[in-house]
C-alpha cells in the first residue's frame, strides 16, 4: 500500500478538489469490483472516423482543446475517498498512441474498438481516457476513445466523439464552449433531501414483490445463460409513431412495452425495475462529457385494464420519480437496502435491467434462418451462471431498432428468449396500427413448475431444501408454504422447514445459515417456520416447532464477537470506517462488531469498502471481493474466506498497464 500517497496529485497541478458526484460514487466504488462481476463496463469506447485533409497534428490539437473544455478529461480520483482532483490542461500530454492496419474498413475499426475497451485505465494517476489513431498506409483514417466510468459516461463519450469530428472537420461552432463540469453540481446536494429519499425508497422496497419473472417458465433446472439480438427495420418506424401518439420518448415506450409483457405473462401489476436514467434535460448538460447516467430502482404499478397510453405515463412519471429519490446519497441507499434484505430473509432482484444503450454482441453467431427483411437475430446457450433477471438494451441506429436480452434458462428458455424479442416489437405494429392493447387482469401463462409465490416474492422450494442440506448436521430436509403444513390460524403465509438434523443444530443455526447464501444464491427466501426432528429418537429431545419469525418475518439473530485472528481483524477494520453513531437496528454498542451481521447492519456504506480492503490488505489479508462485502453475507462467513497475502498488491482502482 505504500504505492498509493505517489497516487496522489502534486499541489502544482491541481486547480481545485472535491467529492465525487452522486452519481460518481458508484462508479468509483464498481471500479474495485472484478471486472467478471461489473454491471457497467469500464472502460466505455468508440469511434469516429478522420474527415479528408485532416492530419494527425490535427487530432493532436482537437484533443488537447477538448482536454481543456471539459474537466473530465483531466481529472484523477483518490483511491480511497470519493474525491476527485482537477489538473491544469497542460498537466499531461494528450494520452494518445498510433497503430497500423492494413485497412481501416468496419470489422476492423469494431475489432480495434473492443480492444481498446480491454486496455486497463488508471483513473488514479493517469487521465481517465485514451485515444488511438488507426493509420492506412501512413494516413490517419480514424480516432478509437476509451474512458473510464468514474469520470465519463456513454453518452458523455459519444459527445466527446462528436467534437471531436467536429473540430477535425474544421466545424466547432461558440455553441459548445460551455459545459457543466461534474464539481459544479455537488454543492447541490442537500442532505435531508438525501435522508428523506432513503426513507421514500426504502418505505416502497418493503412491501414490494421481487424475482416476478419466474412464473415466465424455461426448463425446471435450467442453467444456461441465453445472449440474443434482435434487429428491426419495421419496428423504428413503430416506434416512432408510438412514442409521437404518447408524447414520450421511444425508450420509455419500449420499457412500457416490456412492463406490459411482464403483466400479461406473470399476472403481476407491480414489481421492480432497475432503469439507467440521465438527465440531461438542461441544453448545459448536454454537451458535457461527465457522468449523469445513473441506475435507479424504478416500482412499476400497473393498472388491470388500463391501456396502453396509462402505461406509458406511469412508466415516465415512475422513471422521473426513481431519478429524484436516487439521486441522493445512493451509497446510503444501497447498504441500507442491503441491510434490510438481510432482514427479510429475501433479496430484492429487479425484474428488468433495462438501458436505453445496445451493446455490441460479438460473440455471438447468426443463425441460419435469419429473416430476410431487414432483421437479424442472434441466439446461444452456454452453461453459465443462472440469471435471475431479465436484461434488455435497446437502442435506435441508422433506421434499425436493436434489442438486446440476456436471460437465465430458469426464466425463459433459448426459443421464448427470441419470442420476447419478436413480441416486443408485434406489440409495436400493433399500437401503431391504433389498438389500445389493455392490460390483462391475469396471467395467460401458468407459473413455473417449483416456484412459489411468497408475500416477498418469487421462491425456488427445491433451491431453499437443497441449501439448507448443504449445512453440517442436517440429514433430511423439506420445504413447503404454510398451507401444506401446520400453521396458526391468521398467519400470514410463509414457508415451513421441515428438517432431521443432528441434535445440536438449531433452528437459529438454519436461518443463518440461509441468510449467509442470500445474496449469492437466487431465487432464496429464509422460511418463516422450522421443526426440527433429532437424528437420534432415543436422545429424548421432543421436536422443535418453535415458530422463529418476528416482527420483520426473521428471528433475532444473537450477536457474537470476533473470536478468530480474521475476525478480529475484520472487526477491526469495520470499527475504523463505520460512521460514528451506530446503525439504528444495531442491538451492540458503539465499538462492538457482530459478526452474525452483514455490514449493512454496521452503518457501512459502499463508500467505505474501499478503504476497508486496504485496512485488510494492510493486515496481510486479501480474499473478500468488494461486491460480496455489499451483500448480505454475514461478517463471520466473510471472515472464514480470508487468506494471508502471497503478495502485496494493488487493492483499488484499474490496473495500471
Amino acid at each position: 500500500m505504500d504505492h498509493l500517497s505517489d497516487a496522489t496529485p502534486g499541489p502544482a497541478t491541481v486547480t481545485r478538489s472535491g467529492p465525487l458526484t452522486w452519481i460518481q460514487q458508484w462508479h468509483w466504488y464498481e471500479r474495485t469490483i472484478p471486472a467478471p462481476r461489473r454491471v457497467n463496463p469500464t472502460p466505455l469506447a468508440d469511434h469516429c472516423r478522420i474527415p479528408p485533409r485532416a492530419t494527425v497534428a490535427d487530432v493532436h490539437l482537437a484533443l488537447a482543446s477538448l482536454t481543456a473544455r471539459h474537466e473530465a478529461l483531466r481529472s484523477t480520483i483518490d483511491p480511497l475517498h470519493p474525491i476527485q482532483h482537477v489538473h491544469r490542461a497542460d498537466w499531461a500530454p494528450p494520452p494518445v498512441d498510433y497503430v497500423d492496419v492494413p485497412t481501416a474498413d468496419a470489422g476492423t475499426l469494431e475489432a480495434a474498438t473492443a480492444a481498446l475497451a480491454a486496455r486497463p485505465i488508471d483513473p488514479e494517476r493517469e487521465p481517465p481516457w485514451f485515444a488511438r489513431v488507426l493509420l492506412e498506409a501512413g494516413e490517419p483514417r480514424a480516432v478509437l476513445v476509451a474512458a473510464h466510468h468514474v469520470m465519463i459516461d456513454g453518452w458523455g463519450l459519444a459527445v466527446l466523439i462528436n467534437q471531436l469530428h467536429d473540430q477535425l472537420r474544421g466545424d466547432d461552432g461558440p455553441a459548445q464552449a460551455a459545459a457543466m463540469h461534474p464539481l459544479d453540481s455537488v454543492a447541490a446536494q442537500d442532505p435531508a433531501r438525501a435522508r428523506a429519499a432513503e426513507r421514500e425508497w426504502l418505505r416502497r422496497l418493503a412491501s414490494n414483490p421481487t424475482g416476478v419473472l419466474a412464473p415466465f417458465g424455461g426448463t425446471d433446472n435450467g442453467a444456461g445463460r441465453h445472449r440474443l439480438q434482435h434487429r428491426s427495420v419495421g419496428a423504428y418506424d413503430d416506434l416512432e409513431r408510438v412514442a409521437r401518439r404518447y408524447r414520450a420518448s421511444p425508450e420509455v415506450v419500449v420499457l412500457a412495452a416490456l412492463a406490459h409483457d411482464v403483466a400479461t405473462r406473470t399476472g403481476e401489476h407491480r414489481f421492480l425495475a432497475s432503469v439507467v436514467v440521465s438527465n440531461r434535460a438542461r441544453a448545459v448538460l448536454r454537451t458535457s462529457v461527465d457522468v449523469q447516467a445513473l441506475t435507479v430502482p424504478v416500482q412499476i404499478d400497473l393498472r388491470p385494464g388500463a391501456v396502453f397510453g396509462e402505461v406509458v405515463a406511469s412508466v415516465a412519471a415512475a422513471c422521473a420519480a426513481a431519478y429524484r429519490h436516487g439521486r441522493y446519497r445512493p451509497a446510503e441507499l444501497v447498504a441500507a437496502w442491503a441491510s434490510m434484505d438481510r432482514r427479510r430473509g429475501v433479496l430484492t432482484v429487479p425484474t428488468i435491467e433495462y438501458n436505453c444503450y445496445s451493446w455490441p454482441r460479438d460473440y455471438l453467431v447468426p443463425v441460419q434462418d435469419t429473416p430476410p427483411n431487414g432483421s437479424a437475430t442472434w441466439i446461444t446457450s452456454a452453461p453459465d451462471e443462472p440469471c435471475d433477471t431479465l436484461y434488455v438494451d435497446v437502442s435506435r441506429d441508422a433506421g434499425v431498432v436493436t434489442i438486446d436480452v440476456t436471460v437465465g434458462d430458469h426464466l425463459l428458455d433459448a426459443g421464448q428468449a427470441v419470442a420476447l424479442a419478436i413480441r416486443l416489437c408485434g406489440l409495436l405494429r400493433a399500437l401503431a396500427d391504433g389498438a389500445e392493447c389493455p392490460v390483462p387482469a391475469r396471467s395467460r401463462t401458468p407459473a413455473g413448475s417449483g416456484w412459489w409465490r411468497a408475500p416477498q416474492g418469487w421462491v425456488c422450494l427445491t433451491t431453499v431444501e437443497d441449501v439448507l442440506r448443504g449445512h453440517p448436521g442436517v440429514l433430511e430436509v423439506t420445504v413447503a408454504p404454510s398451507g401444506d403444513a401446520e400453521e396458526e390460524q391468521g398467519d400470514e403465509p410463509h414457508l415451513v422447514a421441515h428438517a432431521r438434523t443432528a441434535p445440536e443444530v438449531t433452528s437459529g443455526d438454519l436461518h443463518r445459515h440461509l441468510l449467509d447464501q442470500l445474496g449469492e444464491v437466487p431465487g432464496l427466501l429464509a422460511p418463516g417456520r422450522y421443526v426440527l426432528s433429532p437424528a437420534c429418537p432415543e436422545s429424548g429431545r421432543r421436536p422443535d416447532r418453535s415458530r422463529t419469525t418476528g416482527g420483520t418475518g426473521t428471528p433475532r439473530i444473537p450477536s457474537r464477537p470476533p473470536a478468530t485472528v480474521a475476525e478480529r481483524a475484520l472487526a477491526a477494520a469495520v470499527a475504523a470506517v463505520r460512521p460514528d453513531e451506530p446503525a439504528a437496528d444495531s442491538v451492540d454498542g458503539p465499538g462492538a462488531v457482530d459478526m452474525n451481521r452483514c455490514l449493512a447492519d454496521h452503518g457501512v456504506t459502499l463508500v467505505a469498502i474501499p478503504r476497508l480492503l486496504a485496512l485488510l490488505h494492510k493486515s496481510g489479508l486479501t480474499g473478500i471481493a468488494s461486491d460480496e462485502l455489499a451483500g448480505t453475507t454475514s461478517l463471520g462467513h466473510l471472515a472464514a474466506a480470508l487468506k494471508p497475502l502471497s503478495s502485496r498488491v494493488h487493492c483499488g482502482g484499474e490496473p495500471s498497464p
